[in-house]
């Protein structure tokens, strides 16, 4: 009488085992650099209207405004999100800096927690081109419109 062979030997079971946590482990990486993205977006969501304030001020003045309140805008902490903790126009260069956070009431990650993102205007003949960038949050993490680069401002 044979005994018919059911089931899987513990070596089977072991290789699907480290399969599905190798695959884990890349699943979870790819995610929290998507997640660290959408994060990073959130700086750029808010920029959006400090564009136009900013550029509004250019246009009618000839100058970049030396502060938000200059260009109509609210002080920089109060320019916030769930993930940045302040958005400010520096000072006559026509820049503008969201700066991101993971100290309550702030959820940033920490990969990014007081990490800068950079707006910086570019004027040609009366249009006004706005340069994405950053100095310290990784390429992988920013916009495909953005370079991780040091700042260098040309306010002209």
């Amino acid at each position: 009488m044979k005994k018919n062979m059911q089931g899987f030997t513990l070596i089977e079971l072991m290789i699907v085992v480290a399969i599905i946590a190798i695959l884990a482990a890349i699943a979870i990486s790819q995610y929290q650099d998507y997640v660290i993205r959408s994060q990073v977006s959130e700086g750029s969501a808010l920029a959006d209207g400090m564009k136009t304030a900013l550029a509004e001020f250019y246009q009618n003045k000839g100058r970049w405004p030396p502060v938000n309140t200059s260009a109509g805008l609210a002080i920089p902490v109060s320019i916030v999100g769930n993930y940045v903790s302040q958005g400010a126009v520096n000072t006559n260069l026509g820049t503008i800096q969201m700066t991101f956070s993971a100290t309550a009431p702030r959820e940033a990650n920490t990969k990014i927690d007081t990490k800068i993102l950079i707006f910086s205007a570019v004027t040609h003949a009366g249009t006004i081109e706005w340069n994405c960038l950053s100095a310290n949050i990784q390429q992988k993490w920013l916009g495909s419109s953005c370079v991780n680069r040091a700042p260098t401002y040309n306010p002209t």
